[in-house]
This record gives structure tokens, C-alpha cells and sequence, in this order.
């Protein structure tokens, strides 16, 4: 009941977001050389600011708005007309999701002591949202990785692994992206996906994690089905094991969406989209994406930080509205989409942009 109140609250002080300004779209020429398209955004004011270099944000399911913050150390909860609801203390922000029972996944660091040395780890928590009624700043937090070493005795030996991206399925288990020097061990490499999924211990009794890795990927591939530095995992809100990642290492294709396929033959995943056959699978169609978000038409949001914009493909990976460049954007890290706006973290900006694409004006 106090979430329920808590909520009608948050949802009865939304305002409005001020003017809104036209300007056309500075053109980005496709792998062919021509232009995408003239089609006009609607920009959205005022910028969202108050931001230290964010890297990403999401739109929860309640809708809130949840940005990381990453170096102001914090999680900044919004209304969707931008009014600040609370903030979290977390260190390093640099990737969130969120489950369907609300509790938000997120990519930070976690700094501890060692033999009386200070040392600093990648870490996944949850926050459960929940319990503390959506008060973000009172809102439980827990580690779930590293864990303690007396679960993990090799918890706390790699303070070099990095995890970079976090997306939920239907099931509320979730995928968090890994990247790291070692890549040579065959069982262990640092250039991963897991799978993590929490339970009850059935020998124990207690709350478990159950952690496996994605397999079929290749550490440091160059082609197709590759874990080469990946930025970002995005699934796509369907009652499925399907997502998009995003790479920022040597790959010639690096935004690819893993299907996952189910047959007498043959369980696990493959390449939604082949190479050549459409925009977004062009050879280094990419420089720097670090982060997707997917809209209600299926439509495909690329944010590319070092080409200073976002691209939008269709399902079929054609491409349509892409726009940005340097007099629009500086190494934008994330998008997301939500009743027809597009939100940009535009981090080396320190602001966060919304635009409407003009056909969906009524």
C-alpha cells in the first residue's frame, strides 16, 4: 500500500517540459554515400542537466527515469518531465536495468581493503526499489558481485575484470557483460556474458546466485557472435532470450542481435541479421557504440560515442532517421525511447537530450 501511495504521488506532480524547438537533422551519409533523410526532430527543452559525464539511463516499467550519474557517484531517479525524485549513492554508475519486479541492476564499483591495501573491484548490485516504498535514497542495496570470498575464494583476486553492460529477460534473470585482459583460458576468460539467476539453495536453504556463462562467444573475435569488449546488452522486452550487443573492440560488425534458437539439432544462439545484407550490418558501419534501446515498432536506437550520434535501424536492420555529429552531440553513451521521445545521454555534454521524430506529431 505504501508503494501504491508512494507512486500516485510521484505520478500527480509530473509537469510539463517547457517550449520545444525545430531543427533540421544534420544529414549522416549512409555506406553508400547519400543521406538518411531531412526528416525533422522536435527538440525538447529544457536540456536535462546536472549531470558529471553520465553514461546511461533507462526507462522503468513504472515509468521512472533512472540515469547513472557515473561521475558524480550516484543513480538520479526522474519523472518523465525531468523533475528530480531522489538520488542514490553509488560509486561509478555505468550501466542499469531493471527487473520486472522493479529492483534496478546496476554496473558500479566497490571499493574495500586488502592486507591493509585499498583496492577497487567492478561490482553488480541490486536495489530493491520496492521495500523502501520507490524512495531511491532509502531503497536497500546489495552486492551481488564479487561475492564474499567465503562463496567465491576468487572473488576479490581480479580487480582488472571490468563489468560493462546488464539487461533483464521476462524470467527476471539477467545477462551482465564482462571484459578484461585474460582472454587465453579456456574456462575462465575474462571477455564474457553471464547468465545470473537468483534462488533458493535447495541443499542450503538459502538466498543463491546461479551464475553461468553465455556460451558460443568467442573473447576476442573479430566477426560474428563475439564478446570483444562489450559496452553494452539490451534484450528486447519480449517474452524471449533475444538481445543486442555492442562492442568497442577490433570487430567489423559491432552491433549484433543474438537470436536465440531452439531445435532437435541445435540450442543456443545465432546472428538475428547476416553480414552485408542490411545498414547495420555493413562492415565497420560502427566506431564506438555504447549503448541501444529498442522502441515499441522494434525499431533499433544506436548510440555511437565516437561518431557523436545516434542511428535508428528498422528490424530488418535498415537504416532510417540516424542524426547527430559534433555540433549536436559529444560522446553520447546511451539512448532510450519512451511514448515516442528519445532520450540521449549526451555524457561529454553533461545533459541528457530528448527529441520527437516529426511523423509522430499528431
Amino acid at each position: 500500500m505504501k508503494y501504491i501511495l508512494t507512486f500516485l504521488i510521484f505520478l500527480g506532480i509530473l509537469i510539463s517540459s517547457g517550449c520545444d524547438e525545430k531543427f533540421q537533422i544534420p544529414n549522416i551519409p549512409n555506406k553508400q554515400g547519400g543521406n538518411i533523410s531531412d526528416t525533422v526532430y522536435i527538440k525538447q527543452n529544457p536540456d536535462w542537466t546536472g549531470f558529471n559525464k553520465p553514461e546511461a539511463i533507462i526507462v522503468g516499467h513504472e515509468p521512472f527515469i533512472y540515469v547513472a550519474d557515473t561521475y558524480n557517484d550516484r543513480i538520479v531517479m526522474m519523472n518523465v518531465a525531468g523533475q528530480v525524485l531522489g538520488t542514490k549513492e553509488v560509486k561509478h554508475p555505468v550501466a542499469l536495468a531493471q527487473d520486472y519486479r522493479l529492483n534496478l541492476i546496476v554496473c558500479a564499483r566497490f571499493d574495500t581493503t586488502i592486507s591493509g591495501n585499498p583496492v577497487s573491484f567492478s561490482a553488480i548490485y541490486k536495489i530493491d526499489m520496492v521495500s523502501a516504498g520507490h524512495i531511491i535514497a532509502q531503497a536497500p542495496m546489495k552486492r551481488l558481485l564479487p561475492q564474499d570470498p567465503s562463496i567465491d575464494p576468487f572473488a576479490f583476486t581480479r580487480p582488472d575484470r571490468q563489468y560493462t553492460g546488464v539487461t533483464v529477460f521476462y524470467d527476471n534473470s539477467f545477462f551482465v557483460s564482462r571484459k578484461g585482459p585474460v582472454n587465453n583460458n579456456p574456462v575462465d576468460r575474462d571477455n564474457a556474458i553471464l547468465h545470473i539467476r537468483e534462488g533458493v539453495s535447495s541443499y542450503s536453504g538459502k538466498d543463491t546466485l546461479y551464475i553461468s556463462k553465455v556460451p558460443g562467444l568467442t573473447a576476442e573475435g573479430t566477426g560474428l557472435m563475439s564478446a570483444n569488449k562489450i559496452s553494452s546488452l539490451t534484450s528486447l522486452n519480449r517474452h524471449n532470450f533475444d538481445f543486442i550487443l555492442t562492442l568497442i573492440g577490433d570487430n567489423s560488425f559491432k552491433v549484433q542481435w543474438l537470436h536465440y534458437v531452439t531445435t532437435q539439432d541445435f540450442q543456443g544462439y545465432k546472428s538475428q541479421l547476416q553480414p552485408f545484407e542490411s545498414d547495420m550490418m555493413a562492415v565497420n558501419r560502427f566506431a564506438e557504440p555504447e549503448g541501444v534501446t529498442i522502441d515499441n515498432k522494434n525499431n533499433i536506437f544506436v548510440a555511437d560515442a565516437k561518431k557523436d550520434s545516434v542511428f535508428k535501424f528498422n528490424s530488418f536492420g535498415d537504416e532510417m532517421e540516424s542524426f547527430g555529429g559534433p555540433g549536436m552531440f559529444n560522446h553520447p553513451h546511451d539512448v532510450a525511447f519512451y511514448d515516442r521521445t528519445v532520450y540521449v545521454v549526451d555524457t561529454d555534454n553533461n545533459r541528457i537530450v530528448r527529441f520527437i521524430l516529426s511523423t509522430e506529431i499528431d
